[in-house]
């Protein structure tokens, strides 16, 4: 079930969720931006009521510098469940250090090919522009992601570029159609994401079930592109609540109705996997 924050039954939620995940950019925070100061202080605060899960399609190194670097003291890291590139990492605070639990990464030759198809059928399609804005194809490891226009480019640029999702459509399928082993997802507002087969959001959510032993139908997951072609989608169809919000600001608006009615200090449900591994 996916509806708009505000027509949710926050009463109902409370009482439904035992774990609560978010998208990041233009969720949590700005595109490549960290968290401004409000959204920190309530997502800390947020820590301490509930289990937390960051699902998103940008690499660790980003979650650290949005969300890790901004965090407030009182921040329970305990409680925070951290999935970088669309679920395919997964790293939990133990012993004072964030533990990788796993990492799916591609091997080296499927990042070859990613990049290849990406730039290639780009180019095909004349979206591969003579000015971006900073590095076209990124190499995440676990996933090769195209951003059209750069992964810098102004949060206006990206919201004009392609509203209908046509050219991003029609530029995954044609990527799709050279990675028949890969998975190939148009989700952002102007990125290609190559993962391996079956990794989105969708698994991210069932592996984080899995390791927490919070069933899939007690998550709720707070996303801004939660429409059949965005990549927030996949989390709901998997069965979680899905809760969309068109900003940081109905994020903000979310979390006070959630603080409200969520206890203080309730008990963590889950722990380290044994199977972590230091990263």
């Amino acid at each position: 079930m996916i509806k708009p924050w505000n027509e949710w039954d926050l009463d109902e939620l409370c009482a439904r969720m035992r774990l609560i995940g978010f998208d990041l950019d233009n969720t949590l925070a700005n595109s490549r931006k960290p968290m401004r100061p409000e959204m920190a202080h309530r997502f800390s605060e947020l820590t301490r009521r509930i289990d937390v899960a960051v699902i998103t399609g940008g690499r660790y190194r980003l979650v650290v510098s949005q969300i890790l670097d901004v965090l407030e003291p009182q921040a329970d890291l305990s409680r925070l469940h951290l999935m970088p590139t669309s679920g395919t990492c997964y790293r939990r605070w133990s012993a004072g250090e964030w533990v990788r639990v796993f990492s799916h990464d591609l091997d080296d030759g499927q990042r070859a090919r990613a990049r290849e198809s990406l730039e290639r059928r780009a180019r095909e399609q004349g979206l591969w522009f003579e000015r971006v804005w900073g590095e076209r194809i990124e190499d995440r490891g676990s996933q090769i992601t195209l951003s059209v226009l750069g992964q810098l480019a102004p949060e206006e640029a990206k919201w004009a570029f392609d509203p209908t999702n046509e050219l991003k459509t029609r530029l995954a399928e044609a990527v799709a159609a050279d990675l028949p082993d890969l998975k190939v997802h148009a989700g952002g507002y102007t990125s290609i994401d190559v993962a391996g087969r079956g990794i989105d959001k969708a698994f991210a959510v069932r592996e984080l079930s899995r390791l927490t032993g919070v069933a899939v139908g007690d998550i709720a997951f707070v996303g801004d592109r939660m429409e059949p072609d965005g990549n927030d989608y996949p989390a709901a169809q998997a069965g979680a609540m899905g809760v969309r919000v068109a900003n940081p600001a109905d994020t903000i608006r979310l979390i006070d109705g959630l603080l409200e009615r969520l206890p203080a200090h309730a008990a963590v449900p889950s722990g380290l996997p044994s199977t972590a591994r230091k990263a």
